[in-house]
């Protein structure tokens, strides 16, 4: 008998789904699926069929495993494929067999290549156009297959009897090059005919050789281009016909006279390439020992905007908005023009004083130039940079119509898997900032910010807003990809550095930070539970030990990391414009958490593959790393040293109090430090994303709430006000009067404060990963006052969970959607916990009124919580001149008298003011107006209740 479930197609690695997946960097690439069609299904075994050239085999296995399974068959060699497909069983009843998917290995040796690296003579210098490289081979019979394997020192594009070999861009992308070369494989069969064929490459400068880095560097890697290419065709003789570069290549000029990631691409139209003088390549002594397959999706343009507004700035030039903030270029239609005429596109995220703001970009000058050729019509638009911007400064053209330019958004070819919604625009709003600054710094690798003269994989961004990204889109491969460059550069002391690709090219080491170097555990841990990999445990404990055992050695015996450099609670909005690392905690706190954390982290991975005796070693470490935090930063009340929101918030959630006491303490007084800020956001790249966490956990959900929806600066919600479409680097890059932070460092699109959106799928929404991924979630959503109704959807690795849940009167219905293969816990206010809730869609309704308070009876720490209330109640004191300069006066008045009632608040501030004490007799003439408001609000939420 056959069951109705439906096995899918199966995928490879970390490669989306696809009929072909090509130039796999393994033999025995691990195999994932999803089940569908069975209501209740529970995988009990499986068979894998695998059909090569020479055989079909079916390989039985008993188990639930669906994700990352090991390849059952002999290992492909290099260009070898085989076709693959699942059928499930329940363990009564097998399924169908699911569709087929083929997987084909690339080059696995570096003696499967022939082909060498070769460079221009004479041309292709510094500041001289961009190289073509040419190679032909002529080819007898049919074709059958044909295959290009392709690298470069820069980026290339590839071309073959004149068609572009696909749409991807900026290949082969930037890895550690002297350690991970990327090759890429492309399916050419085609365009590839019998008879004469030609290869063409144009080279830019790329991460290679172009600006890299804020010092001003260029050429990090090298000053010379060079590409290395393989062009494989199968005939239906049996015949293969290999055109490898090598020294009969020639290259000549191109039409680009300049490109650079940073500054941007100048186009000669009228330079007709085909006319330039062909000049020999020489052989570059590299060899092919460094190339490697890619691990994930290569970059190509995901989408295109329109203009949404051309207008003339004050000093009459023309700029462009597309309404979006987005990583790319502008795509320009042009017609009619003179010969010789230049237009130009320049970029910016932002407008300032009715103009293009560039200042933000420092030294990038983000131009693309083009002079024209005088033909009728054109279509303009770069290949060998990017820019990130949302507005467009366009010179040369005196009447710009819309219909003729767009942005064209350039990015990772990510697949998208994870969205929320929620009945408030505004955090909606906030979500999607957060996606695209996702998208926009996902460019072959996780980068800080996409526009300015930096564009780095810093590892302290990566490290926060992990968790996020891998809800949001599957960075899997581009993770893997990124590790293997951080444990293939980290320092032979075990330090890690503060960006990867490493962009230090001296002899000194940077010095050893919390957070930033703590990547190197993190990150893999992050990937590990979201995605079940087990393998990057496996690949990465090594990286992971050096880091813990070089904190260990930095700190001492005393296990209290107290010197050298740190970044702390980096952009902590108390810190001055020009000293980001200045935060209000301490940094030795900072950093000694983050030891206690990897060091628990490590032990945790070696327990997952099965290291008894460093499961242990790291397990007592970190308990003894926890023993000496607790001692040194933390009072036997519980008071933690700087009195930080981000230490406490550290302490809450790493585990770093002893006591039942201290944790309540801790949980009590970051309650009150959130308050006296008056709900605004007083943590940095730390803190921000585990704030909301640690207030929940510690029983004031309410608090994270009013946290989140605030508006004022600084504030999640800040930029969503000012019309901002990505997240901010700083929580005031643009200031409330419009004009740009004075800080060097402003960027406009900086995923890292986003992370709270990890908060928003896990708590708000209820969708919380509590396995290897997300074999087994937890359902317990926490609808927040503000809210009427939130949503998470998430395609897991097993397939698509979704929760939802929303008010009707005073209960709250929870729908949730789960796929086969992923059990939830179920919590809900008010009614026994359901467990190991299985496969299908599953609905729960409980009593849940909305918090009803009486006011009249409050304390003023109460009426502060109670954020509307509270507004109105210090906007009328404010009229009323009692505290003119609004809600921080109020709180810094009130901050001793937390425990008096709300309805003396009037009283209490106008003693203080007088400098009187006692029982506050003094009222003030708005204590009327507060008391009626007072009670309005009590009789409302007992009417609601």
């Amino acid at each position: 008998m056959t069951s109705h479930a439906v096995p899918s197609a199966p995928r490879f690695e970390h490669f989306a789904v696809d009929d072909l997946t090509l130039g796999l960097g393994t033999g025995a690439p691990r195999i994932s699926w999803t089940v569908t069609g069975a209501a209740g299904f529970a995988q009990r075994g499986y068979e894998l069929e695998v059909t090569t050239v020479s055989a079909t085999t079916v390989y039985a296995v008993e188990g639930t495993a669906q994700v990352l399974v090991q390849w059952p068959a002999a290992p492909l060699r290099s260009r070898e494929r085989a076709s693959v497909r699942v059928r499930v069983s329940d363990g009564t009843q097998w399924s169908e067999w699911g569709a087929p998917a083929i997987a084909e290995v690339g080059l696995l040796e570096p003696t499967d290549w022939s082909a060498a690296f070769i460079s221009p003579v004479g041309i292709a210098g510094l500041d001289e156009p961009a190289p073509i490289v040419e190679g032909a081979i002529d080819i007898p019979g049919e074709i059958v297959r044909a295959r290009l394997y392709a690298t470069a020192h820069g980026i290339f594009t590839a071309s073959i009897n004149g068609m572009r070999v696909d749409d991807t861009v900026l290949s082969p992308g930037w890895t550690a090059y002297d350690e991970r070369l990327r090759y890429r494989t492309f399916d050419v069969t085609a365009l590839v005919h019998s008879g004469t064929n030609t290869v063409q490459a144009l080279l830019g400068n790329g991460w290679y050789r172009g600006y890299l880095s804020y010092l001003g560097e260029r050429a990090l890697y090298g000053d010379r281009l060079a590409f290395c290419a393989q062009l494989e065709v199968d005939t239906a003789d049996g015949a293969r016909h290999v055109l490898g570069t090598d020294g009969s290549w020639t290259a000549h000029e191109s039409a680009v006279t300049e490109d650079d990631l940073y500054n941007g691409q100048s186009t000669d139209l009228r330079r007709d390439a085909a006319l330039f003088a062909r000049v020999p390549v020489e052989l570059v002594p590299t060899g092919t020992r460094a190339l490697v397959a890619p691990d994930g999706a290569p970059m190509r343009p995901t989408g295109t905007h329109a203009a949404v507004r051309i207008w003339a700035s004050p000093t009459g030039r023309t700029l462009v908005d597309f309404g979006q903030n987005a990583v790319g270029w502008v795509r320009l239609a042009v017609r009619g023009l003179a010969d010789g005429t230049t237009v130009a596109v320049r970029h910016a995220e932002v407008i300032e004083d009715g103009e293009l703001g560039t200042r933000p970009l420092r030294s990038a000058r983000a131009t693309d130039s083009y002079v024209l050729d005088g033909r009728d019509e054109a279509v303009l638009e770069p290949d060998l940079t990017l820019h990130g911007f949302r507005y467009a400064e366009v010179t040369g053209i005196d009447d710009l119509q819309a219909a003729d330019i767009e942005q064209v958004v350039i990015g990772t070819d990510l697949e998208r898997t994870g969205w929320f919604e929620c009945s408030d625009p505004m955090i909606n709003r906030l979500h999607e900032n957060v996606v695209w600054s996702t998208r926009g710094n996902f460019v072959d690798l996780p980068t800080d910010c996409p526009q300015r003269n930096e564009r780095l994989g810093w590892t302290g961004d990566i490290q926060v807003f992990g968790p996020t990204a891998l809800f949001l889109y599957d960075v899997s491969g581009l993770l893997t990809s990124w590790l293997a460059d951080l444990a293939a550069e980290q320092y032979p002391s075990g330090g890690v550095p503060h960006v990867v690709p490493n962009t230090n090219r001296s002899d000194n080491d940077d010095p050893e930070a919390a957070a930033w170097g703590d990547a190197a555990t993190i990150v893999p841990w992050t990937l590990y539970q979201r995605m079940g990999d087990q393998g990057i445990l496996e690949r990465q404990l090594r990286s992971m030990k050096a880091w813990v055992d070089r904190v260990a050695e930095l700190a001492g015996p005393d296990l209290l990391w107290t010197s050298g450099f740190q970044f702390g609670d980096w952009l902590d909005p108390t810190s001055p414009p020009d000293r980001p690392q200045d935060a209000k905690a301490a940094a030795e706190v900072v950093a000694t958490a983050h030891f206690a954390r990897s060091a628990a982290i490590v032990a945790q991975a070696a327990a997952v593959v099965g290291d008894d005796a460093a499961a242990r070693q790291y397990a007592d470490l970190a308990a003894r790393v926890r023993a000496a935090f607790a001692a040194s930063y933390v009072s036997p009340a519980g008071r933690i040293v700087s009195e930080a929101q981000t230490c406490y918030a550290l302490a809450i959630e790493w585990d770093l109090l002893p006591t039942t006491a201290q944790r309540a303490e801790a949980g009590r007084r970051l309650a009150e430090l959130v308050r006296r800020s008056g709900f605004r956001i007083a943590t940095g790249f730390v803190g921000t994303p585990l704030i909301c966490d640690a207030l929940t956990h510690a029983g004031y959900a309410d608090l994270a709430g009013s946290l989140l929806f605030q508006t004022e600066c600084p504030s999640w919600l800040y930029p969503v006000s000012m019309g901002a479409t990505t997240v901010w680097e700083r929580w005031d890059s643009m200031l409330p009067d419009g004009t740009v932070n004075p800080g060097e460092m402003t960027s406009f699109n900086h995923y890292a404060l986003g992370a709270v959106a990890d908060w928003l799928h896990r708590t708000v929404a209820g969708l919380e990963p509590t396995a290897p991924g997300y074999r087994r979630i937890r359902i317990a959503p926490i609808p927040l006052e503000q809210l009427d109704w939130a949503s998470a959807r998430h395609l897991s690795p097993y397939g698509e969970i979704a929760v939802r849940w929303e008010r009707i009167g005073d209960q709250v219905k929870v729908d949730t959607w789960l796929p086969a293969g992923v059990v939830a816990d179920v919590l809900l206010p008010g009614t026994a916990p359901v467990t190991a809730v299985g496969e299908g869609e599953h609905s729960w309704t409980v009593t849940m009124p909305r918090a009803a308070k009486d006011l009249t009876v409050a304390t003023i720490r109460d009426l502060m919580d109670h954020r509307a209330t509270w507004t109105a109640v210090v906007d009328a004191m404010q009229v009323a001149g009692l505290v003119p300069h609004g809600e921080l006066q109020a709180i810094e008045l009130l901050r001793v008298y937390m425990d008096e009632p709300a309805l003396a608040i009037t009283s209490v501030i106008n003693n203080h003011i007088d400098g009187k004490r006692g029982r506050f007799p003094r009222e003030h003439p708005v204590h009327a107006q507060v008391e009626a408001l007072l009670r309005a609000t009590s009789a409302t939420d007992a009417m609601a209740s």
